[in-house]
């Protein structure tokens, strides 16, 4: 799921209304912020780049804790036994007038084919991760569908004090059935993030294959 560039910033009260150009701007370059937090994380060593296939020896052998960052509907398809989920996203229960037009439009354009509710940033995250992992020097392993909102939580646990952080590199659907081999769920966690349109698609596609291969 891409990240919503309207959940990474909000116009101030009693402010005029931002002209949508310059707002878009505006996001564009608080993403561009956070892409470059990241990278330089990563390249710097302060946060460790993790492939699926490393993931369970990094949790086994060098105590990392699996932090599940997905909203609620994906991590109740499939997730990895033991993780600890706190969502980064969550469903935008807005449903005012200009709530209910962004859910249509996005309906339209994304929730049809992904399945995908419209969301906004859980404002307790940062709250219900030091709830469940209140020790900040421990190892979490961050972790997503794709790794692209990961990264935006990585470096928001990095700013309020986590530093033995790592993130899995590609998400969870670079990973193969075997990268997980604890997992719950009545899905494949690499398919956890699709749905609507694209699941019968999915799922269409994997019956060729297996008639394919029988044949």
């Amino acid at each position: 799921m891409a990240v919503q560039l309207t959940h990474l910033y909000g116009t101030p009260i009693r402010q005029r209304p931002t002209p949508p150009l310059t707002g878009r701007r505006t996001a564009i370059s608080q993403v561009r912020a956070v892409a470059e937090n990241a990278q330089e994380l990563l390249k710097s060593g302060e946060v460790q780049a993790i492939r699926p296939k490393e993931a369970v020896t990094a949790i086994d052998s060098e105590g990392f804790r699996l932090l599940d960052i997905r909203p609620a509907w994906e991590w109740e398809k499939a997730r990895v036994r033991g993780s600890v989920h706190v969502p980064l996203f969550v469903k935008d229960e807005d449903n005012g007038p200009i709530g209910l037009l962004k859910k249509w439009v996005h309906f339209g354009y994304i929730g049809l084919w992904t399945g995908q509710y419209l969301t906004t940033l859980n404002p307790d995250f940062i709250r219900e991760v030091e709830a469940a992992v209140p020790d900040k020097n421990a190892k979490l392993l961050v972790a997503c569908g794709e790794g692209l909102r990961s990264l935006v939580a990585v470096v928001k646990l990095y700013k309020e004090g986590y530093k033995n952080l790592g993130w899995l590199a590609g998400g969870f659907n670079r990973a193969n059935e075997s990268d997980f081999p604890a997992v719950e769920g009545p899905e494949k966690l690499q398919y956890a993030t699709i749905g609507g349109v694209s699941y019968y698609f999915l799922q269409l596609l994997i019956l060729l294959q297996a008639v394919g291969k029988n044949s």
